[in-house]
């Protein structure tokens, strides 16, 4: 067996490969050309094996190879810093380090998305950082009223408001809201093309008689999973969604570290969105919030709240059954509508 590592960049790649004692038997920088790479590993054999850490441009390298036969290992790239750590750090190094881990079965590994919705949750993301960028113009309007002690209710007004000001004012006034209108069409536009690929999903309509849970939440907690059977346990799913401390402890020093960032950022924004709406909806939540708001901050409090209804969402997509419309074992006396994007009843 062969066990290839590779430093990927943005235009080559160093790629070290050693047989099973360690020894290299090639070494060579090529550029990101697939007749390139190709030619490198069916030059040595079937027999292979590569790694490559968790950049933001493996997609294609991951799907060169699998489809070659060449078995490719993703690398945690922040668990791997902590292992290979190096005092002369070059391309050649990092390779051959890669190499040996994947040889001795030292690599942490990340997960690969499944390349059939890699694209929707990218396209998720990208309305997530679209609606920021909405938020941002926003912001930058209000802070620029309030220099001319004016105040805009409602951001949809600002058109009916006459300013006393410079041309030079307006013109930002105006460039914030045509970005405004233009990210509220791409929006509109980007949550369209999802529809008829995710509503009727199973798993969807699952997620979407759980309580805070809606369209988008629903479509932003699937594929972020991207497979619940990947998690064993449902300590390891509250885990990866950020739901639980983490901690430092070392002989009598105790450090609890209560925003825990190991895991994935985007599930923690999405449990904690539905648990506030749970809260605002579903009174029995808000008892059980606010019991937990009178022991606790209400950061903690909220977080709980998520934590819940992630266990909730874990057994629905686990077990594949509808939401029995429960909450700690108690039934809820508000139930949601049967209406789009919900297409069927849960079996209660």
């Amino acid at each position: 067996m062969l066990y290839s590592g590779i430093d990927l960049h943005r235009d080559n790649s160093m790629i070290t490969t050693i047989n099973d004692s360690g020894t290299i038997v090639n070494q060579q920088k090529l550029p990101n050309d697939e007749v390139s790479l190709l030619e490198y590993f069916f030059s040595m054999g079937n027999e292979h094996r590569a790694v490559v850490e968790a950049t933001a441009n493996w997609y294609w390298l991951s799907d060169l190879l699998n489809d070659h036969g060449i078995d490719l290992v993703l690398a945690h790239a922040k668990y791997l810093k902590a292992i290979s750590y190096a005092k002369v750090k070059t391309d050649k190094v990092d390779s051959q380090t890669l190499a040996n881990l994947l040889r001795i079965d030292m690599i942490p590994t990340a997960h690969q998305i499944d390349p059939e919705l890699r694209g929707l949750r990218d396209l998720m993301r990208a309305r997530l950082k679209m609606v920021q960028k909405r938020t941002s113009c926003i912001n930058s309007i209000h802070r620029l009223l309030a220099k001319y002690n004016v105040t805009l209710p409602d951001i949809n007004s600002i058109s009916n408001i006459e300013f006393l000001v410079d041309h030079d004012v307006n013109f930002q006034l105006q460039a914030h809201t045509q970005q405004i209108q233009l990210l509220k069409t791409q929006i509109k536009d980007l949550e369209a093309s999802l529809h008829s690929r995710l509503i009727p999903n199973a798993d969807i309509q699952r997620l979407l008689w759980i309580p805070g849970i809606g369209k988008i939440l629903a479509f932003t907690i699937y594929l972020e999973i991207d497979g619940i059977e990947r998690f064993p346990a449902i300590s390891n799913f509250l885990s990866y969604a950020c739901l639980v401390p983490g901690a430092d402890n070392s002989n009598k020093k105790i450090k609890h570290k209560s925003a825990n960032k190991d895991g994935n950022k985007y599930l923690k924004t999405a449990f904690k969105e539905a648990g506030i709406r749970a809260t605002q909806y579903y009174k029995e939540i808000k008892i059980f919030y606010q019991s937990k708001e009178r022991k606790k901050h209400k950061n903690i409090a909220k977080t709980i709240v998520a934590q819940e209804l992630a266990k909730t969402c874990y057994y629905a997509l686990s077990t594949k059954t509808d939401f029995n419309n429960t909450f700690k074992g108690k039934a809820l006396s508000r139930q949601k509508s049967m209406q789009w994007p919900r297409l069927a009843s849960p079996g209660v």
